[in-house]
């Protein structure tokens, strides 16, 4: 299926019907790795280091897709399912670990920021909603992303991570938004589905291959879908 936008303007698919009755999309929620970071050499790294440290065999391919979708205990919980001791050895292992030798390896995806300023002089309201549970705060200072986002939840604020729906239920409670006027912005199944089960529209960035309201191929091609 193709993305994006096209010469001729959005394809059909690509447009989140509007009636006269829709109320107007009063807030974005992004979801981190893979939609406002392009993180996967990062994730490869960490978890990579992980299986070196604690000698177990390398990352597989199926391990960092997981990794990279899910919070980092799950992760590690699953990367080291078939041994309990290096697992354990593993939590401690990154409990000690220098976070910004993660992070040093992001890099932005492209035209973010001039996207999620627009998003702000238009008045609509960003948010992340995140698998993360450590280190965003240090990770939005690093790259100057603070000012831009107006409630950033993190696997440790909700007692169930994606693909639950809490986070974004969260959201929607603290800006006392209704589930129509809200866009999710995500990059895998674990982000449409707690979408899905949150009932708001999802918008899939670069990768067709998930069920979506709306596909992007760029974070400007969001802003005709509002």
């Amino acid at each position: 299926m193709p993305c994006g936008v096209e010469k001729a303007g959005l394809p059909e698919y690509n447009k989140i019907p509007m009636t006269k009755d829709h109320p107007k999309i009063r807030c974005v929620i992004y979801d981190c790795d893979g939609v406002l970071f392009d993180s996967l050499d990062a994730n490869r790294w960490f978890y990579s280091f992980l299986c070196r440290a604690t000698g177990r065999n390398p990352l597989t391919e199926e391990e960092l897709e997981y990794g990279h979708t899910h919070t980092v205990h799950e992760a590690i919980r699953h990367i080291f399912r078939d041994d309990r001791e290096l697992e354990e050895k593993a939590l401690e292992v990154f409990s000690g670990m220098n976070p910004g030798e993660s992070i040093s390896r992001m890099r932005l995806e492209p035209h973010l920021i001039s996207t999620l300023e627009a998003l702000k002089t238009k008045g609509i309201l960003r948010a992340i909603s995140t698998s993360r549970s450590t280190n965003m705060d240090r990770l939005l200072r690093e790259f100057s992303l603070e000012p831009l986002f107006d409630l950033v939840v993190t696997a440790r604020d909700v007692s169930n991570p994606k693909p639950h729906p809490e986070s974004i239920e969260k959201i929607l409670r603290a800006f006392s938004l209704r589930k129509e006027e809200v866009l999710f912005v995500g990059d895998s199944e674990t982000d449409g589905g707690a979408a899905r089960s949150a009932g708001v529209k999802f918008v899939a960035y670069r990768n067709p291959g998930i069920q979506a309201d709306a596909y992007i191929e760029d974070h400007r091609d969001l802003l005709p879908l509002l």
